[in-house]
């Protein structure tokens, strides 16, 4: 895969819209330290769920979101010097 072989690869969660937890998935493809965070849509960081240098390979993080109210929520993803964020949804 083109896209693993420059870095990693950050899938959608899933379930998306979800009630109280939700997966993660991703790939890299060397080993690096990785960090996701969960922020609300005011930009308030609510949740470190990943912050440790991982080997290379294939991962699913499970987010549990028990303590969270229901709304639009966005993960950032960082690993080997580059960043993403996706948005996930909420519903209790």
């Amino acid at each position: 895969d083109p896209e693993l072989a420059d870095g990693f690869i950050l899938l959608q969660n899933y379930p998306n819209p979800f009630n109280t937890s939700t997966r993660i998935p991703y790939s890299l493809s060397e080993d690096t330290n990785v960090r996701i965070e969960i922020y609300n849509v005011m930009g308030q960081l609510v949740n470190t769920i990943v912050d440790e240098t991982q080997n290379a390979g294939e991962y699913t993080v499970v987010f549990d979101a028990h303590a969270l109210s229901s709304g639009v929520y966005l993960y950032r993803f960082e690993a080997g010097g580059e960043t993403q964020t996706r948005k996930m949804i909420l519903i209790k």
